[in-house]
């Protein structure tokens, strides 16, 4: 057995935990609507994915394989992933909510060999063959139809079981994930086998994560953390990439149904069930923790969510990336007790301190390349700057990206840094403040300081009629021109004389605060363009062209 791999802690579990169970996932209703349940127990999930692993190295799935992986939350989802861990294989993992031409690029850009994926995406592959021109091996989800290739379902008929799991070492390579690519090209992020466990390690000290644990994870891959970790792992009744639009009905149906103690969240999907059940006036009383990440996350929807929790419930806010997660963290009570104060102010956004006193620093911001580390890069404390991690739950690089690995690592004798992309800075009290993305800061010109979005946004997002607002320079050469975009409350009259006064008022508030006084120009925009994933990422890329349009 290799130790190294990261699948050996499922087979540990199922030796601990055979009959409790590892997923459970909705399986249909009945005729009263009420919901029925399947799952797999510990031991079935580390049975099932040993044949299939065997299956799927009798069928050139081995070791070293790059393998794109296109399945729907489901028990055949960990089943598959645990088993080309346990082959060898890398899977690749694309968030199919970034769209169809922009996941097939980065399936593309992967040079995978095997495919295996839900009916549907095997349509894809069929309508774009030349995304998928290095696949040679083809599995199928679900029910094949006019393709070829095996079915998983055949393949764990045919595996055995016990398996020996391939030999892999701390540093080989166990998956590509990629970014969202909110601020450029998606990625593909290099994950190891050493990474993978330094992430256990790190998120089960942290969050003081125990085998009693029920776990409702509304991200697919958050969910991959819980088999490994003992902890029993609930699919919800919703589309992963449309947390905005998630029946809260259906979550709160799924925490009380099976007890859930703790639930991972996007922003989005914490507003909209935490406005239902404020609204309805529902409490769950199972759930004791809520990790709410993947964009900002503000005081005012931590507030409603705690509102229906019981009182030492705790939510945490953890900060990070996919390059290197979770980083810095800070709990719901103490945004609300202090740092949501200062934040309205134009501080930024209080990220918290360094989980398990992982090295984070604040260097001077730079948009070249640092090939080596020296101290005198650190900004002292206050100073606004780039954050960058240390540590071995960062990964390496980027597949076949020489130069995004150039420009993001710091070496450092015989360690890396990794440069987050992320402005912030650093409190007396340890705690460090994040102002927004790199790439978004706008600079007014040669003597004047850089504005930066999140502190700007503040101000405005201050003002009793907006919803959100985004900091955007507009300007084709040279230093840029800051505008804000507004996005209205929903219900604010959204005609023109209404809209005059809110600007006027808008302009006052931007006078008033030595942030925003060099803005003098407001845009109101219908509804601001978003991630998918999370439906919380600005993409002011977008906002700038249209405001840049809007203007001329």
């Amino acid at each position: 057995m290799s130790e190294a791999n990261i699948a050996n802690r499922l087979v540990e579990m199922a030796k601990i935990h055979p009959y409790k169970k590892a997923v459970i996932c909705p399986a249909g209703r009945d005729r009263d609507g009420r919901i029925a349940y399947t799952h797999l127990t510990f031991e079935q999930l580390n049975e099932q994915s040993n044949r299939l692993a065997a299956g799927l190295m009798g069928r050139g799935v081995t070791k070293g394989i790059r393998t794109i992986l296109m399945v729907k939350p489901s028990l055949d989802f960990f089943t598959i992933i645990f088993a080309l861990f346990k082959a060898g294989a890398i899977p690749v993992v694309v968030d199919p909510g970034m769209g169809v031409t922009r996941m097939a690029a980065c399936l593309k850009e992967s040079e995978p060999e095997a495919f295996i994926g839900i009916p549907l995406a095997h349509v894809l592959r069929k309508i774009r063959p030349s995304f998928f021109g290095n696949v040679r091996i083809f599995v199928t989800a679900g029910r094949r139809w006019f393709w070829g290739g095996a079915t998983i379902r055949k393949l764990i008929k045919r595996g055995r079981s016990p398996f020996e799991m391939a030999e892999t070492r701390t540093d080989d390579t166990a998956a590509i994930l990629f970014t969202t690519g909110s601020t450029g090209p998606a990625k593909g992020v290099i994950y190891t086998h050493g990474n993978f466990d330094a992430q256990l390690r790190q998120i089960q000290t942290h969050l003081n994560l125990t085998g009693d644990e029920i776990d409702l994870s509304t991200f697919p891959l958050f969910a991959l953390f819980w088999p490994a970790l003992g902890i029993t792992s609930v699919i919800p009744d919703m589309d992963p990439t449309r947390p905005a639009f998630v029946d809260p009905v259906k979550i709160v149906e799924a925490i009380r149904n099976q007890g859930v103690t703790t639930m991972f969240a996007s922003p989005a999907l914490l507003n909209r069930v935490g406005a239902y059940g404020r609204k309805k006036g529902i409490k769950v009383p199972s759930l004791k923790r809520v990790i709410c990440a993947g964009a900002p996350v503000f005081p005012e929807n931590i507030e409603q969510f705690s509102s229906i929790l019981e009182e030492d419930a705790e939510i945490q806010t953890p900060y990070g990336a996919t390059e290197a997660v979770p980083v810095l963290s800070i709990t719901g009570n103490e945004i609300l007790s202090e740092t949501r104060q200062l934040s309205a102010k134009g501080y930024g956004m209080c990220v918290g301190h360094p989980i398990n006193n992982l090295p984070v620093r604040i260097i001077r911001i730079s948009d070249q390349p640092i090939s080596e580390w020296s101290d005198d890069l650190e900004m002292e404390d206050g100073r606004i700057g780039e954050i960058v991690v240390s540590g071995a739950l960062v990964t390496g690089g980027y597949f076949k990206r020489p130069a995004d690995d150039a420009i993001s690592k710091i070496l450092d004798k015989d360690r890396f840094w990794h440069r987050m992309g992320d402005v912030g800075w650093k409190d007396e009290k340890g705690r460090f403040w994040f102002c927004g993305r790199k790439a978004h800061r706008v600079v007014i010109g040669p003597d004047e300081a850089p504005m930066f979005t999140i502190p700007c946004e503040a101000i405005f997002n201050g003002h009793p009629d907006v919803y959100r607002s985004a900091l955007v320079g507009i300007g084709t050469k040279g230093y840029k021109t800051p505008v804000i975009c507004i996005e209205l409350k929903r219900g604010v009259t959204p005609l023109k004389w209404g809209r005059k006064k809110i600007r006027k008022e808008l302009i006052a508030l931007a006078a008033e605060n030595p942030l925003t006084r060099k803005i003098n120009t407001i845009l109101f925009h219908k509804s601001f363009p978003v991630d998918i994933r999370h439906n919380s990422k600005i993409f002011r890329e977008q906002l700038a062209i249209w405001a840049e349009k809007g203007l001329n």
